[in-house]
């Protein structure tokens, strides 16, 4: 069995992922990293340094500052990293990137199969309907921190490419006294109650338009869709991967 070691392991994707582990015959859990203290059975330590174990693979459901710190423990180590965390900034993002040429990272915005096959569905729908404006909606519970969300802005990116990378990304209109340009893809963010994810692309043509909104109701999916990756990354080499090497 692949001893997994979670970061981030007292939030709410990481007690997701510690369920997952406990009903999989394929993983077990070696040990957590948080700041938070808990009074589960298994080692949690609040500083890398202090691990003691040796696992397999490390998933990251965490912060971006706590991802770039278990990298360092990741690269010292050579241990796969799953990166399911979201909210990095282009510096951060790029230091993954020189991370991902010492160890093999896997990182996707959202672990979700069906969210992954709604990227490549509207990467066929942003060529096909070109004259269309594109609106991206995201919905999360009030204590999701990061916005817009590390799916709306894979899905962004999904039609961007598709736009030969064309198009720009609009948050706020608010201050803004203008036309909307054909290039733009608005992003827009609600936060509140519990809700888990949804997510809503419109195309939006001359007297009709087109929606799809993937909805998502619990958690486990992506724990799930964690280790599935988990499983692929260890039989890597060095590099960066993400769910269309998965599904590929």
């Amino acid at each position: 069995m692949l001893k997994v070691l979670i970061n981030g392991i007292n939030g709410r994707m990481g007690k997701e992922v510690l369920k997952a582990i406990n009903n999989s015959n394929d993983f077990e859990i070696c040990c957590g990293v948080d700041k938070i203290p808990s009074n589960i059975s298994f080692p949690i330590y609040s500083d890398t340094k202090l691990i003691k174990e040796n696992p397999d693979v490390i998933i990251d459901f965490s912060i971006p500052e706590a991802t770039i710190k278990i990298l360092d423990y990741a690269k010292a180590h050579s241990i796969p990293v799953v990166i399911a965390t979201t909210g990095f900034s282009n510096n951060e993002l790029e230091l993954i990137k020189n991370y991902s040429k010492d160890i093999p990272i896997f990182k996707s915005g959202n672990m979700s199969y069906e969210i992954n096959l709604l990227s490549n569905i509207i990467a066929k729908l942003a060529i096909q309907l070109s004259d269309s404006d594109i609106e991206i909606i995201e919905t999360h519970h009030r204590n999701k921190i990061d916005s817009p969300s590390g799916t709306a802005l894979m899905l962004a990116d999904t039609i961007n490419v598709a736009r030969d990378n064309e198009m720009k990304y609009e948050y706020n209109r608010h201050d803004k006294r203008e036309i909307r340009p054909k290039n733009e893809i608005g992003i827009h963010s609600i936060r509140g109650g519990t809700e888990i994810g949804k997510h809503t692309v419109m195309f939006l043509g001359e007297n009709e338009s087109l929606e799809i909104t993937h909805t998502v109701t619990s958690r486990n999916i992506f724990a799930n869709g964690a280790l599935k990756a988990a499983k692929f990354l260890i039989k890597q080499k060095n590099g960066l991967y993400d769910m269309k090497n998965l599904f590929d």
